[in-house]
């Protein structure tokens, strides 16, 4: 069975001719492939430390299980896709409402662990009906506006929780990180959420060693006198262990916030398969069920030990463009890296010492981003916002989930924030679409523009 393990060397190892790509079956020189497998860890760093801090769980397991689960997709896919991955930012604020509500870091993995499940059912789905259920079920309209609401619905944690821990520095670790995104170019764009992090670090030492302590609110939200960088649990750390693990729980309140998330994963996967197809030249259309059961597969078994859910990764998908280089062997080796950081609770101990400030700057810009990806789908889908069967099932669900509106049914059981408001929107829209008159109704659900997906002689999309 081939399970994409065999590369052929292309050219003489070292540089590839102008204009030429290294394609997923080849590699360069093992030290070359060694080292490129180095950027694509740092170019994750960013975003996959910083999500499972931001949602309690420990970035040692994080980090380790993102290695696992590039393992599993890359096994998956038959090395044909090239891509990382690693702990998912769409499950922060799921995280955040979770546990508002009282809910644990089990209740945390154990809700996202039925995503992955869920996710796993969808790539099934794909596999065996085609791509065209899932425009069916989420046309650009939906899909657009369940990212766009998880995302914005973060907007408070940052507001209440950590800028205030230090606003001076989250102000200038956000204008920083923002003109790094802006203006650095080429493989440093993609690594921006990373240095806006090493940034606050520096900015919140140097502050310590100016001003001395800070009278502000802690992690925990009490007002104290205390160092903005606290690096006590660095030196008490060990350099080699095993990280934290733990079981997942489930409680239905926590999973029913959690669900609309498989909505944000299909989008991606989908956008991300797309892309890759595109920059190989290899059309990938085929994969894309099997790439989002690999998805759920690998986050089903970080979840099932106490890790954040995973998912495909832009940042190293920007850094096969900047680099042309789509060798699965580079992926890897990141993999490999990844097992090992995950093995040192040191490293692991700086990550979780991340200044509540330094925090507020990057989440700014990072939950923005997240929820104008919503926007960006309908973009580029051309959805129409003038047409009142768009309009207004995506105007409710967005105001239900960024307001936190609450539906309550009984004393035990509420429906609000992200969960309503996705099934705000999904359900209206179909509802509405039943009813609408037929001018309204521009285009079918199946419409030629998802054909793409299911003919794999044809070229993808653009995404």
């Amino acid at each position: 069975m081939d399970l994409g393990v065999r590369w052929t060397l292309h050219g003489d190892g070292r540089t590839p001719a102008p204009g030429a790509v290294v394609r997923p079956d080849e590699r360069l020189s093992w030290p070359r492939t060694f080292g490129l497998g180095a950027q694509h860890v740092v170019a994750m760093f960013g975003a996959s430390f910083v999500a499972p801090v931001l949602m309690g769980l420990d970035p040692n397991l994080a980090i380790m299980m993102s290695g696992v689960a590039t393992v599993i997709f890359l096994l998956s896919t038959r090395g044909r896709v090239p891509s990382y991955l690693g702990c998912s930012l769409s499950f922060v604020g799921v995280a955040a409402v979770i546990r508002a509500q009282g809910g644990t870091s089990a209740t945390v993995t154990g809700a996202c662990f039925v995503v992955g499940v869920a996710l796993f059912l969808v790539g099934l789905a794909v596999q065996r009906f085609g791509a065209r259920i899932i425009h069916a079920a989420m046309p650009p309209i939906v899909t657009g506006a369940v990212v766009m609401l998880i995302g914005f619905n973060l907007a408070p944690v940052t507001a209440s929780t950590y800028w205030p821990q230090d606003q001076w520095t989250a102000l200038l670790t956000m204008l920083v990180t923002g003109a790094a995104v802006v203006c650095l170019r080429g493989f440093w764009s993609r690594i921006a959420i990373f240095l806006g992090l090493l940034f606050g670090y520096a900015v919140s030492w140097a502050f310590d060693r100016i001003f001395g302590r800070i009278h502000a609110a802690d992690a925990s939200g009490k007002v104290t006198d205390h160092w903005r960088l606290d690096l006590s649990g660095v030196e008490q750390a060990d350099w080699i262990g095993l990280p934290s693990f733990h079981g997942p729980s489930f409680q239905w309140s926590a999973i029913l916030v959690a669900l609309p998330v498989v909505i944000a994963l299909v989008a991606e996967n989908a956008g991300h398969v797309k892309a890759v197809g595109e920059m190989t030249g290899d059309p990938l259309d085929d994969k894309l069920g099997t790439a989002i059961s690999a998805d759920g597969a690998a986050s089903m078994l970080s979840t099932a030990v106490g890790g954040p859910p995973n998912t495909t990764y832009s940042e190293n998908i920007g850094v096969m463009a900047a680099t042309r280089v789509y060798s699965t062997a580079a992926y890897w080796a990141a993999a490999g890296f990844a097992l090992l950081f995950g093995l040192c609770p040191k490293f692991g101990a700086v990550v979780a010492a991340i200044p509540g400030g330094v925090l507020g700057g990057i989440t700014v810009i990072l939950y923005g981003m997240i929820g104008l990806l919503g926007a960006q789908i309908w973009l580029n889908a051309r959805v129409d916002l003038r047409n009142p069967l768009n309009l207004v099932p995506a105007a409710a669900g967005i105001i239900i989930g960024i307001g936190g509106v609450t539906l309550k049914f009984t004393d035990n059981f509420s429906l609000n924030g992200i969960a309503l408001g996705t099934i705000v929107v999904i359900t209206g829209y179909h509802a509405l679409r039943a009813m609408a008159p037929a001018h309204l109704r521009q285009e079918p659900l199946l419409d030629s523009g998802t054909s793409a997906y299911d003919g794999p002689g044809d070229q993808p999309a653009s995404s």
